[in-house]
């Protein structure tokens, strides 16, 4: 088939690289013309793990294609998915200019019957806008489709080549075997595709990310009660996961959820309950959990240098939201070095892939380090913000060269508590106790 992404950013660029991947011709379109004339020299624009193998593969071959022209990206395309940015507006609400923006410009240049597919998140009632947007100039037929991603950063390839499930949203029969075609390829093993109404699909994803952000929060709720209570988070976690009505993912305590995803989708859906006056209680304290969560471990900081902190070092390892992406959207790491300095401390900082992107938005306020070690050369204190797989089993006799004090505040619980008694450690984490 051939298939049009617009929009180049994870959502996008991963879509248009995996579908090409199943033997599509596809070609993305972008506004950014550095973007697309770095990726037409076969430069990937974002870190996500394993996209570079295909990509480059498809790239080569010829089935993987940028424009930043719209009308010669969609040209025969029979379908066009719209994988644009939806930030939160100021109230919360999801921002849809782009995607009604682009779907005013698809009308008047549709040649052929297309499905156009929702592929951002998007409020309910989304598709309807959008349909009508395409109408006011289109003169051939056509069908929009919601069609959420529910990929993770990080095993984002896997999840697009291997779906727990499809969801599609479209009550039209032309458009649902467009759908079933283009998605064959993945659901060879039996995952289901699972059609419903467009505003039921369009709810799914906003769903299922509250649902996984409350899970987190009500975690972290646990973990700051067994602080007080005495209890380990840590085994409180065990004898609940293995409960199959509970399950034992997002049930890990830390410093709270970030990312491209959870923060703007919960806020979305808190907006979309506004509207409809409703009182969403839960949600609103999903939101409100999280934002505490992220500083947890500063009031800690504090206490341990006697409330001042003016002339420290704190090194930090980790800025992503999460391990094996370069995302730093809602990183709690950017809320902790604005803490830091507002305490007067100085903030050296390392990530394996997101130093490039905290450069961009905090600048020189920050030091960044070549190395995880190098980060604590001289520092007062390390903080950990993300559990990259290198932090894990670092180097601790490097760790105690390094540091002026044996101490760490682990905002992801990277290690045993016996381990660093026994090392000597003063070591503050989530819903344990502290070792001192």
């Amino acid at each position: 088939m051939k298939v049009a992404v617009v929009g180049t950013g994870y959502v996008g660029l991963v879509t248009g690289t995996c579908f090409a991947e199943t033997g599509n011709e596809v070609t993305c379109v972008d506004i950014d013309e550095r973007k697309v004339e770095k990726l037409r020299k076969g430069k990937l624009t974002i870190y996500e793990p394993g996209l570079d193998v295909i990509f480059d593969r498809n790239t080569k071959e010829g089935r993987l294609k940028f424009t930043t022209n719209l009308a010669e990206g969609i040209e025969g395309a029979q379908v066009i998915f719209l994988a644009l940015p939806t930030p939160p507006g100021e109230d919360g609400s999801a921002d849809l200019k782009y995607i009604l923006g682009v779907a005013k410009d698809l009308g008047p240049i549709l040649k052929q019957y297309a499905v156009i597919i929702d592929k951002s998140t998007v409020p309910v009632g989304t598709a309807e806008k959008v349909r009508a947007e395409v109408s006011k100039g289109a003169t051939v037929e056509f069908d929009v489709v919601s069609n959420p991603e529910f990929l993770r950063e990080g095993v984002a390839v896997e999840d697009f080549m291997k779906p727990d499930r499809v969801v599609i949203g479209t009550d039209s029969e032309k458009a649902k075997k467009v759908m079933e075609k283009l998605y064959a390829p993945l659901v060879r093993q039996g995952n289901p595709i699972i059609f419903m109404d467009e505003r039921s699909a369009e709810m799914t994803k906003y769903a299922a990310n509250a649902f996984l952000a409350m899970k987190i929060t009500f975690m972290n709720e646990i973990a700051n009660l067994c602080e007080k209570a005495g209890a380990d988070v840590d085994s409180v976690r065990k004898g609940i996961g293995t409960d199959s009505r509970i399950g034992k993912r997002f049930l890990f305590a830390g410093i709270g959820y970030g990312g491209s995803c959870f923060p703007k989708d919960v806020q979305a859906l808190g907006k979309t309950a506004a509207e409809y006056d409703y009182d969403f209680k839960i949600l609103k304290s999903v939101m409100k959990v999280n934002e505490k969560q992220k500083t947890k471990l500063i009031p800690q900081v504090k206490e341990y240098f006697g409330g001042n902190l003016k002339g420290k070092t704190i090194a930090l390892w980790g800025l992503a939201f999460k391990p094996h992406t370069d995302d730093i959207r809602e990183a709690p790491a950017l809320y902790n070095i604005k803490e830091l300095r507002k305490l007067g401390a100085k903030v050296v900082v390392f990530d394996p892939e997101a130093m490039e992107n905290v450069r961009g938005v905090v600048g020189k306020k920050v030091k960044y380090a070549k190395t995880q070690y190098e980060a604590l050369e001289g520092a007062d204190a390390l903080m950990i913000m993300t559990e990259w797989p290198e932090f894990r089993t670092p180097d601790f006799d490097k760790l105690e060269k390094s540091l002026k004090n044996k101490v760490i505040f682990d905002g992801r619980n990277l290690y045993e508590l016996k381990d660093m008694k026994e090392m000597g450690y003063t070591y503050y984490s989530i819903g344990r106790e502290s070792v001192k």
